[in-house]
């Protein structure tokens, strides 16, 4: 992973909990990892990493996620063994 990935992995797990992570950040980020990611109706995005799976909703019309979104995520990547 590059050094912005770590800086991304590193917001996401920022405690208190932080929003305004930039939605292309954690795309660029899930893709390094190694996730496989297909779009589904909408804004839903399917995301696989390590034989996880989640349904996300992609940002609009900011491309910001909000807390919850971040929570998700957080929990997510924990559950595939991804920590920063």
């Amino acid at each position: 992973m590059q050094k912005k990935h770590l800086k991304t992995l590193e917001r996401i797990f920022d405690t208190p909990q932080r929003s305004g992570i930039k939605w292309k950040d954690v795309e660029s980020l899930l893709i390094a990892a190694g996730a496989t990611m297909k779009e589904g109706s909408g804004s839903r995005v399917r995301i696989s990493l390590n034989s996880t799976n989640i349904v996300l909703h992609r940002p609009h019309p900011s491309p910001d996620m909000d807390k919850g979104a971040v929570r998700t995520l957080k929990l997510f990547l924990k559950a595939a063994g991804i920590t920063a």
